[in-house]
């Protein structure tokens, strides 16, 4: 464990934590097992769910159930596995009979996420569904706004449909699937901006470099 994962990975223990001793909502009294998200500390990229389900509440962990192999999928047909990233849900415990989180519910447990945001520093979140894609983007029905990046203070959030309901819906199948794809041209992107600042910021005064090229994929 490098010297930057170690303290990140403590902080994500930490707020682990305090999810497990949480009953600001009703959620904490139905509950079987919290759901705090797993992943790398260190992960440039960050897939933020809807809320636990049935095999997630048995076992403490997220997208374990058939949505969740769909997105192990996803992730290999871009190269990636679940190590390399962080997935997380909007609420860290299963809403009764899997039903949509409440407005109070999903309050309840928004300074739990942004805190896992503020600690991993990813280059990308992706929200997966309507209710996470809600937190981010403020206007138009995710049929609209699928696939289409939206950058605000330093990260880059992609709004895609939930892999569950593209189980479902052949046609939302094919739609994940090419905005996945998205993904490896969109965080290459990311990584040259966020090391064309850093050559910036460690310039002399005088030097004549060029002001970083701005994101092509906007």
């Amino acid at each position: 464990m490098g010297a930057q994962e170690a303290p990140r990975a403590e902080q994500l223990q930490k707020i682990a934590a305090e999810i497990a001793g949480c009953t600001l909502c009703s959620l904490a009294k139905t509950r079987h097992k919290i759901v705090p998200g797993e992943g790398s500390p260190n992960a440039e990229i960050m897939f933020i769910g809807e809320g636990p389900g049935y095999h997630e509440d048995q076992q403490g962990r997220p997208f374990v159930g058939a949505a969740g192999q769909f997105l192990t999928e996803l992730l290999a047909s871009i190269g990636l596995s679940r190590s390399d990233v962080f997935i997380a849900n909007v609420v860290k415990c299963r809403p009764p009979n899997n039903r949509d989180p409440l407005p109070e519910e999903i309050s309840a447990c928004d300074h739990y996420l942004r805190r896992q945001i503020a600690v991993i520093q990813p280059k990308i979140v992706v929200t997966l569904g309507r209710f996470s894609m809600a937190k981010f983007f403020s206007s138009g029905p995710i049929s609209k706004i699928h696939g289409q990046p939206r950058k605000e203070g330093g990260v880059l959030y992609l709004p895609l449909f939930h892999p569950a309901a593209a189980l479902h819906q052949p046609a939302l199948r094919r739609l994940v699937e090419e905005d996945f794809k998205k993904i490896p041209a969109l965080l290459d992107e990311m990584r040259r901006e966020v090391s064309a600042e850093a050559t910036v910021a460690d310039s002399e005064p005088g030097d004549s470099l060029e002001t970083a090229t701005q994101l092509s994929l906007f």
